[in-house]
């Protein structure tokens, strides 16, 4: 493990999670409480200091991520606290009334990363705020620092603006309702709804219905007529999950309300006029998915318009350690305990190659917290290392001679589910058993502790993050 990795251990497990903690260093009561306000819009938790002594102290009492300081205080100049603060160093924007040269020149010099002056530029504050928050690992609801992280936030800011089709693509667990989230949250279509379908937990005898509602009458047991989700989010983002589980008949109908914003309700006359973006994922390969028709060609281009491929949590390096200290503090906050990670448990966490991605990592953060104490030291994941690491196509798995037949299948079900990246639905094909006995064989091993996946194993619902 890199020295690096281990300072962000050490640091993880000594203090709590500060870094998206603002200080406002200012003497003018209204326009520090102004500010404050402000930068509190923006997703910080912010608390308030009049005089540099008073600074000193809440920064000795506790770590902050960004620090706005006025050079003019009474006890001193603002600068007396650049480069004053505790490790890790929070980032400092001076405030200033005049922003001359030479001023802002010193600033920087003294290790401030911005400026502001007097009155506010709210403009200029957002943009600031902005810019910290990324890298300080959030991009609206996301989290993450890592560099393929980072990519996806630069695709989301350039797409979210328009109206073209996005299609999410990424293993189970990945986040990729959350990226299709913020999509919808930096577009124009923010103030208007944002509806999430997982096309693979609605069966296909009603998912026409579900989709695009239907009249009273029309058929057994529609005693009411009924909006579907494409009206449920007119104004705002559908986002259709699991995109390849669509039956294909369904997807001419689909591709039809996408060109022309009309749909039909199942048993009516006339048409519905929607105004909805369409985003879609999958944690398949489209590309498979089209030759084995399982998606038409010409759905898969109207989506396809721009791609945006969500990392693997084994790819995001020190990521786990953030993601892991963040759930940790939601824990904590839920349940009004103060909890922490040890550097042992935080070491565990950092070597697993987590197949579950950030839903598993989630869940054995929860589950650990229960169990634990004031200190989560063993997270409680597999042991054997070949049950850890991935397996890639044409791998094989070596089982004793002896080994129980009932270990033997949980290992082969579990080796079959990490090839094929968390797919359940392939590796139940390859296993040549029913997604129905995959399911039940993962929640009677997740019931008695023994498998290797973890997160969430029985079938998603609708609104799935997939």
């Amino acid at each position: 493990m890199s020295a690096i990795r281990g300072e962000l251990i050490r640091r993880a497990a000594g203090t709590g999670h500060d870094q998206f903690r603002a200080l406002v260093v200012e003497d003018d009561l209204d326009f520090r409480e102004g500010l404050a306000h402000l930068v509190a819009h923006e997703g910080f938790d912010v608390s308030q200091a009049g005089t540099l002594h008073e600074a000193r102290a809440q920064l000795r009492e506790r770590s902050h991520g960004v620090v706005f300081v006025d050079l003019a205080l009474p006890d001193g100049s603002g600068f007396d606290l650049l480069g004053a603060g505790p490790n890790p160093q929070p980032d400092f924007v001076v405030i200033t009334g005049t922003a001359t040269v030479e001023a802002v020149d010193r600033a920087l010099r003294h290790g401030a990363v911005d400026f502001l002056t007097k009155p506010v530029d709210l403009a200029r504050l957002h943009a600031i705020l902005t810019r910290l928050v990324r890298r300080m690992g959030r991009f609206g609801p996301m989290l993450g620092r890592s560099l393929p992280m980072q990519r996806v936030y630069d695709l989301i800011s350039k797409i979210a603006p328009s109206q073209a089709g996005v299609l999410i693509l990424g293993e189970t667990g990945t986040g990729k309702e959350l990226v299709a989230q913020t999509v919808h949250q930096m577009s124009r279509r923010t103030a208007g709804p944002f509806v999430a379908v997982n096309c693979g937990a609605i069966s296909p005898s009603v998912i026409e219905s579900e989709l695009f509602g239907h009249e009273r009458g029309s058929f057994t047991g529609a005693e009411h007529a009924r909006k579907g989700y494409f009206e449920a989010a007119h104004g705002g983002t559908l986002l259709l999950d699991e995109i390849t589980e669509m039956p294909v008949d369904l997807q001419v109908k689909l591709l039809r309300v996408i060109e022309s914003g009309r749909l039909m309700r199942v048993g009516a006359s006339e048409p519905v006029v929607v105004d909805v973006r369409v985003l879609a994922a999958t944690n398949r390969d489209p590309e498979r998915a089209l030759r084995q028709g399982r998606l038409r060609e010409d759905l898969y281009w109207r989506l396809n318009v721009f791609q945006i491929e969500v990392p693997p949590l084994r790819e995001r390096g020190d990521d786990i350690l953030m993601l892991a200290e963040h759930f940790l503090s939601e824990f904590n906050l839920r349940e009004g305990t103060s909890k922490k990670w040890s550097e042992r448990g935080l070491r565990k966490l950092a070597k697993y190659s987590w197949p579950g991605n950030v839903r598993e990592l989630r869940n054995v953060v929860q589950r650990t917290a229960i169990i634990a104490r004031d200190v989560v030291d063993d997270p409680g994941l597999p042991e054997d290392e070949a049950e850890q690491s991935p397996m890639e196509e044409g791998s094989a798995l070596q089982i004793p001679v002896g080994t129980p037949l009932a270990d033997v299948e949980r290992r082969m079900i579990l080796a079959t589910l990490r090839m094929v990246r968390g797919d359940k639905p392939e590796a139940a094909r390859r296993l040549g058993i029913s997604l129905k006995t995959l399911y039940t064989r993962l929640n009677l091993y997740q019931a008695t502790g023994r498998t290797g996946v973890g997160g969430q194993v029985e079938p998603p619902n609708p609104s799935s993050d997939g």
